[in-house]
């Protein structure tokens, strides 16, 4: 394959039927939606180096290890002048929200996590539609990307007509809210791109308010080291300790600032039998997960994203949510079981919970029943 920039010999009129074909494609492939851009990310380089100057990626040193290669997709794929864009919703039947975040006893998981690994699926789709675009035309070139190389694919979504970037970062749809995956195939045609929609956030500072760790510390502006999801999937050590009482029972990830966001209501369920839940993982007591072994772990978690995280911050995090529970005798005893039988760093989050439990103390605060009634109204359908 040639590095050198190839002009393919289409006329606007084949190119724009193309574009029309992608999307048809695209939907039968089981994307929800399909946009075309361009690969001009330039003005996003500046505020990517901001955040990185702040610190705010923390741990996440292959963000700082790419630097500015994320705003430039065509080097990732030599020979790539657009990128198409696509979303595939997520949300599963019975998500089980309110349920799960007014127990304290129970583990909140990331909708997004509650099945398969969407990776693969998403990749295998963008692969048939690029090849679908060779068998029109032959000298077609792609890659398809799905979170595995740097490349900013917010801002490509937001080009292509996606949807809008929210003040919470992630995208929005007027038609179906955020709860969907994001996709992209870097290709070499000139096919017609498509036009960005309008803002509509407005003065809503919704997602900015409920946040449990204040981790959205300007409108557009995400301290990841703050984050609940950064904090239990991406932090490899000790969760800070004034974090740990904010965290309630969210074990894996956190929907906080989409399940509050009014475009939400719009969502649309998920399609996909490998996105819904699997049995443990549906709204699970915090006690069951904590009992597993390291082989349970690895056997019931296979194929699902959670097992990326490794079995110590799985412990890890169940610790900092059985602290944060209502206190409940069965919950020290079963804290005082693997009390002893871990490294210093979960042994560290264990002894925090003892003492939490046995000073009586719980985490139920205004902000998460707020966050439980606006959920109870704004849920779309069955979720």
């Amino acid at each position: 394959m040639s590095d050198q920039r190839f002009t393919p010999s289409l006329s606007e009129h084949q190119l724009q039927a193309l574009a029309d074909d992608i999307k048809r494609w695209g939907a039968e492939l089981g994307f929800q939606k399909v946009g075309i851009t361009d690969l001009d990310l330039s003005q996003h380089e500046a505020t990517l180096q901001q955040w990185l100057d702040k610190g705010y990626h923390g741990e996440m040193s292959f963000m700082e290890r790419h630097g500015m290669l994320r705003a430039r997709p065509a080097e990732l794929h030599p020979g790539s002048v657009r990128a198409i864009s696509v979303r595939m919703n997520y949300l599963p039947v019975e998500a089980g929200f309110a349920k799960t975040l007014n127990d304290s006893k129970l583990g909140f998981i990331s909708r997004y996590a509650l099945g398969r690994d969407y990776h693969k699926l998403m990749r295998k789709r963008l692969k048939q539609l690029g090849d679908k675009i060779k068998a029109a035309f032959e000298d077609t070139d792609f890659r398809p990307f799905v979170d595995s190389a740097p490349i900013m694919e917010r801002p490509l979504a937001e080009k292509a007509g996606l949807g809008w970037t929210g003040k919470h970062t992630l995208i929005l749809d007027r038609d179906g809210g955020s709860w969907f995956f994001l996709g992209e195939l870097l290709i070499n045609l000139p096919l017609p791109v498509d036009q960005p929609v309008t803002e509509g956030c407005g003065s809503c500072t919704a997602c900015m308010t409920i946040c449990p760790t204040n981790a959205i510390v300007g409108p557009y502006e995400l301290d990841a080291r703050r984050c609940i999801s950064y904090l239990t999937i991406e932090l490899k050590g000790s969760i800070p300790e004034e974090l740990r009482p904010l965290m309630g029972n969210r074990i894996y990830g956190c929907d906080d600032c989409q399940l509050i966001c009014p475009w939400n209501r719009y969502a649309q369920l998920t399609e996909e039998a490998d996105f819904n839940p699997r049995q443990y993982l549906h709204s699970p007591q915090l006690i069951e997960l904590w009992q597993w072994s390291e082989e349970q772990f690895m056997q019931r978690l296979e194929g699902s994203p959670i097992r990326r995280i490794g079995f110590d911050c799985w412990l890890r995090n169940l610790a900092v949510a059985l602290g944060n529970a209502e206190p409940d005798a069965e919950i020290i005893t079963a804290l005082e079981q693997r009390s002893g039988q871990v490294n210093a760093m979960v042994q560290e989050h264990i002894d925090w919970a003892l003492d939490r439990q046995r000073q009586g103390t719980a985490t139920v605060t205004k902000q998460l029943k707020r966050l439980v009634r606006a959920v109870e109204k704004g849920l779309p359908r069955d979720a």
